[in-house]
């Protein structure tokens, strides 16, 4: 039987504080300013968005000075950090969660509820802040976090070597993309696929699922044990195998591809904005996310939320963190967030009014949009073990991609039975 290792890979992370003066730090005009600290993950994504953003908060809130600290690698050590910290009293007063991420800092009362916050605020509704962007982050009837960025999976492609390869029309579903690697192949491209396994949450398998109209989890177990889970296996090594995709990190990935090395990649929507930024001498387009015999049924939001985790007393303190929160989350910030990202705006605001134009000047930013009807949960794992279940199904679907795993049924028995022992 095929082993798991079902552990959390936390070491080597410098300690936080060690990092703070080292980190970005905006600071108010006046002496007497309230300081807060704030720790978000990505910083190849976000460092440009929070230095647009913070000019215009300077600005309005010049008596707030703003620390920013050492980034998380990612969302699960965004995770690990905040869980370690609420133990050792750390804890900074704002953190940016993966939305799937939000319910165990809930459950472990670290993340506090902003219906307080909100019950103050005359014109909260009107500021962009509509009820389907804030279920995302709303649990036992109460809003935890203000959602800051949402993302969905898309393809990119260098045209370039599509065209090369005699590729006259965009692939729909995963049959026509095994077909066009064997194109590229064939018209000399070595590389010619990269598909993200390795994104964040083990995103990528739940959107295969949801493309079948089938969530991972279902009633606190494991769901992909049955054909929808063998098929999502069986197309990912059909994928892996017939398109000789190499085992890269997700930043080496990131980067053949903006250097012009990989023909096509699957990733999120989120890194549009950094690929652009570094892009190579070819022309990019984006395009809807691959189906199965027709359009994906559904596909998982990505993204995160601000959450309030300051256990600071100091009511000036807390209401700073709380105009923070609400700024970066506004109709200003949230436009930012499109700018200079790929991310969508949860916030009705940014996109009615700030961005009336932008997607239309900006195409390969508009293909999400195209995909909001499928938007569905981004599902957490339950349990205290939620990010060991992650780290599981990671070295599965890693064991495909190196070869080791070449009997998806019986990969996928092993895995299910392996994730049910860690869910309570």
């Amino acid at each position: 039987m095929y082993l798991f290792t079902s552990f959390v890979k936390a070491a080597g992370r410098k300690a936080v504080f060690a990092s703070i003066a080292a980190a970005m730090m905006f600071t108010g005009s006046q002496a007497s300013a309230v300081e807060i600290e704030v720790a978000y993950p990505y910083s190849h994504l976000f460092d440009v968005t929070y230095e647009k953003i913070m000019k215009d908060f300077s600005k309005k809130y010049p008596d707030i000075q703003v620390k920013f600290r050492a980034t998380y690698e990612g969302y699960e050590d965004g995770t690990n950090t905040i869980l370690r910290e609420s133990v050792s009293n750390t804890l900074p007063d704002v953190t940016m969660q993966g939305l799937n991420r939000q319910a165990i800092l809930v459950e472990k009362g670290i993340a506090k509820s902003l219906e307080p916050f909100i019950a103050k605020e005359a014109d909260f509704a009107r500021d962009g802040y509509h009820k389907a962007m804030l279920d995302l982050s709303t649990f036992n009837g109460a809003v935890y976090g203000l959602p800051f960025s949402v993302s969905l999976p898309v393809s990119y492609y260098n045209m370039d070597m599509m065209n090369k390869a005699g590729i006259k029309e965009l692939p729909d579903s995963w049959d026509e993309v095994t077909g066009a690697c064997k194109d590229l192949k064939a018209a000399g491209v070595k590389n010619p696929l990269f598909w993200g396994w390795n994104i964040t949450g083990n995103w990528f398998l739940q959107a295969m699922m949801w493309s079948q109209g089938t969530p991972t989890i279902k009633d606190g177990k494991a769901n992909f044990n049955g054909p929808e889970g063998l098929k999502a296996l069986e197309t990912m090594k059909m994928l892996f195998r017939e398109c000789d995709m190499k085992n890269l990190s997700w930043k080496d990935a990131l980067a053949s591809f903006s250097s012009g090395d990989i023909a096509m990649m699957y990733w999120s929507t989120s890194a549009l904005g950094a690929v652009e930024r570094s892009q190579g001498d070819f022309t990019l387009k984006t395009n809807e996310f691959p189906g199965y015999n027709s359009a994906p049924l559904g596909l998982p939001a990505g993204g995160n939320a601000a959450m309030l985790v300051s256990t600071s007393k100091d009511p000036e303190r807390l209401e700073a963190a709380w105009k923070f929160l609400k700024f970066i989350t506004s109709g200003t910030g949230a436009a930012a967030v499109a700018e200079t990202t790929g991310y969508m705006p949860p916030n009705k605001a940014a996109n009615e009014i700030i961005l009336a134009d932008f997607y239309k000047n900006n195409p390969n930013k508009e293909t999400a949009v195209r995909q909001l009807p499928l938007l569905r949960d981004w599902q957490a794992y339950p349990g205290d073990k939620g990010l060991a279940v992650t780290q599981v199904i990671d070295d599965a679907l890693e064991s495909i991609v190196v070869g080791d795993a070449n009997d998806m049924k019986s990969l996928q028995q092993d895995l299910v039975d392996e994730v049910n022992e860690l869910l309570p």
